[in-house]
């Protein structure tokens, strides 16, 4: 019998067989062959997710510090901001790099998810001494839940993330009517130090990233004046709508966050050189 070429016997082209072509289409659909390894940058994103909702947790469930009240802290601003940055990990934790698609279920899965969550939340903190059982605050969990979820709806996981840091900043910043540098000098330090590294790392990976961006780590100088702008531009404005709201200027705070960025672009910069230095030894 004359066979055509590439037909096997069991009518199938290129040499599989229909029953292995329908079982290998059939483990493809339900069960997946070949799964993809986690991204260096999801790996990232589900440890932090791992350190920060059970940090999350216990703060919420501790009496509420007296320097706290002293500073007359916005508490619905402390949940807008906790919900926000927990639902930009948790969505990226899940999705990847994926933005939010609304026609699916996953955004929609979350969203409920973090509002029971929310409700748990504010029920067990009646049993903490000094807390209550506020609907206000669940509210400003949700309102928190979905500007995460719009702002990762549009943006890319980056971006993203770079306004968070941004509304995250800005609002922590001025959440208070006291001066926290005065009350916790150290906290204040810690938190201008860190809050601005991390904006300006975000900032640093936008660039790369982006169409038009330039071509890191080239060291030029007209790339450090734009891995810089961003970082500076938001310290700049932070501090002078905080002095026009009749909030003290904070001079230490704000050296250290030009520290905080200046460190992360040194990074950047110098990284490089050392990784060439230690090629060359080796080599």
């Amino acid at each position: 019998m004359i066979r055509p070429r590439g037909i096997t016997p069991g009518g199938a082209p290129g040499g599989v067989s229909v029953g292995s072509r329908l079982t290998s289409d059939a483990q493809g659909v339900f069960f997946p062959v070949k799964r993809m390894a986690l991204s260096h940058q999801r790996k990232i994103t589900i440890v932090l997710l791992a350190l920060y909702w059970p940090t999350l947790f216990v703060f919420a469930h501790i009496p509420i510090p007296q320097v706290v009240r002293e500073a007359e802290v916005s508490d619905k601003g402390l949940h807008f901001f906790a919900y926000l940055v927990l639902t930009y990990l948790v969505w990226y934790a899940i999705r990847g790099q994926k933005k939010v698609n609304w026609r699916g279920i996953g955004p929609w899965c979350i969203l409920a998810g973090l509002a029971v969550y929310g409700v748990l939340d504010e029920w067990t903190q009646s049993f903490v001494a000094g807390r209550t059982c506020d609907a206000r605050d669940f509210v400003a969990d949700m309102a928190g839940t979905l500007t995460g979820l719009i702002l990762c709806t549009v943006f890319a996981f980056w971006p993203a993330g770079l306004l968070v840091c941004a509304i995250v900043i800005f609002g922590l910043t001025n959440v208070t009517t006291a001066n926290l540098g005065d009350l916790m000098p150290v906290t204040s330090g810690m938190y201008h130090l860190a809050a601005y590294a991390i904006f300006a790392a975000f900032w640093v990976q936008c660039i790369r990233h982006s169409r038009f961006g330039v071509r890191l780590p080239k060291i030029a100088p007209s790339d450090l004046v734009m891995t810089a702008a961003a970082p500076l531009a938001l310290l700049l404005f932070v501090k002078v709508f905080s002095l026009m709201s009749g909030r003290a200027f904070g001079g230490r705070d704000m050296l250290i966050s030009a520290c905080g960025i200046g460190g992360v672009l040194a990074g950047v910069y110098l990284a490089p050189f050392f990784r060439r230095r230690e090629e060359s030894r080796t080599t």
